[in-house]
């Protein structure tokens, strides 16, 4: 389930909500998650998506990663923090640099009696406001997070 609506506190910000059961044990799934070299496995090959701080990265408050990717064939250098850290239960990264005017996402995981629910909600807000979210970005950011759930499912 992907889901993008306004949002009613901000003009011009978008929420995404997302949610994705696995079958798999929360600590497992965490785990995955912990494990900031992931990401680029959960990012479509089509945004040359790569980690470039040097591992292993110790996650935990306050930690900072940098990243490089292709948009729309444009390069960009992308850094967050991660603001929050509670394993296995969540953490937030927040863009620092790159292509959003704000990136908040939570990461929520959740044990259930078959595995674990890992919902995300991004709040976010992009450069040309309504027009250049509705021809361009909405669509990239749900084709993002299809994909991330389609191989989240297949790995784990």
């Amino acid at each position: 389930m992907i889901e993008i609506t306004n949002d009613p506190h901000q003009r011009g910000a978008y929420v995404l909500r997302a949610e994705c059961h696995l079958e798999r044990p929360i600590d497992e799934v965490f785990e995955f998650f912990a494990d900031a070299m992931n990401l680029q496995r959960l990012t479509p090959p089509l945004l040359n998506f790569h980690v470039v701080t040097p591992p292993p990265i110790k996650m935990e408050r306050g930690t900072l990663i940098d990243y490089r990717l292709k948009l729309r064939g444009f390069p960009l250098r992308w850094r967050t923090e991660i603001a929050e850290w509670e394993p296995p239960y969540r953490f937030v990264d927040n863009q620092l640099r790159g292509p959003y005017r704000r990136w908040y996402h939570l990461h929520t995981f959740e044990p259930t009696d078959t595995g674990t629910l890992v919902k995300d909600r991004v709040e976010y807000r992009v450069p040309g406001g309504a027009l250049i979210h509705n021809l361009i970005v909405r669509r990239d950011v749900e084709a993002i997070f299809n994909y991330r759930q389609q191989v989240l499912r297949e790995i784990l």
